[in-house]
């Protein structure tokens, strides 16, 4: 069987709701981090990780479409449109400090220094 996004979204969604209750950046299975898309910014804005820990980032803005991406040396990540509700897991395979900014909100930052 083969999984497209939404579906994937779901499942992490199913899989992290009961680390979601209990607020951003908080570590939910060892290494998966939860942060928040909320009135045009990621909550919390600033994350420290271990190399290859994942991010998942959801979209809790209310029929606002966002764009995660990171552009850096040796790594990139573009999610494509992320609609109201969906998650997308970043995984971070490398050492150093990664801006991850929306496409569609340019003053949207979240600053992943990765240990």
């Amino acid at each position: 069987m083969t999984m497209c996004r939404t579906d994937r979204a779901w499942i992490l969604a199913i899989l992290f709701a009961g680390g979601f209750a209990a607020g951003g950046g908080v570590a939910l299975a060892d290494a998966t981090y939860r942060v928040s898309q909320k009135g045009r910014a990621f909550d919390p804005p600033h994350l420290t990780i271990a190399r290859g820990d994942t991010v998942a980032i959801q979209n809790d803005d209310a029929g606002l479409l966002h764009h995660v991406y990171v552009e850096a040396d040796g790594f990139g990540f573009d999610s494509g449109e992320q609609r109201s509700g969906e998650v997308v897991p970043v995984t971070f395979p490398k050492r150093g400090r990664f801006d991850v900014l929306c496409g569609i909100h340019p003053k949207m930052r979240l600053i992943v220094d990765v240990r």
